[in-house]
């Protein structure tokens, strides 16, 4: 039974292996100390304008991460839609539930305020 297992624990060892010897010769053949020039903002080819360690709001990223769980959530429609006739009524109503769970959640999102940017 284990040694169904042989190919991957080599495939494992190898994968372990080369990310080990590349990370030693990186350290090795890497630079040690970057210059003036290297630790310098770059924005698009152009001198910075202001600092470069501005705080950025809370609320972009909330706003950010909203945004990426409803469209991950509406990734799982699509499935749903190919198989819609083999499900018949039960796929209906599970996919009801799990819509009627998405505006649950995008009221409370909404009622907290979290989508309005000040």
């Amino acid at each position: 039974m284990l040694l169904n297992y042989l190919p991957v624990a080599i495939y494992l060892l190898i994968a372990i292996g080369f990310g080990a010897v590349v990370v030693f010769l990186s350290s090795l053949l890497g630079p040690k100390m970057p210059g003036k020039v290297k630790l310098e903002t770059y924005e698009c080819g152009m001198e910075p304008i202001g600092p470069n360690r501005l705080r950025t709001s809370i609320k972009f990223y909330v706003i950010a991460m909203l945004f990426i769980i409803f469209d991950i959530e509406a990734v799982f429609l699509y499935p749903w839609a190919v198989v819609f006739k083999e499900l018949k009524i039960f796929g209906l109503v599970e996919m009801g539930i799990f819509i009627a769970i998405l505006f649950a959640g995008l009221a409370y999102v909404w009622r907290k305020g979290a989508l309005e940017w000040d």
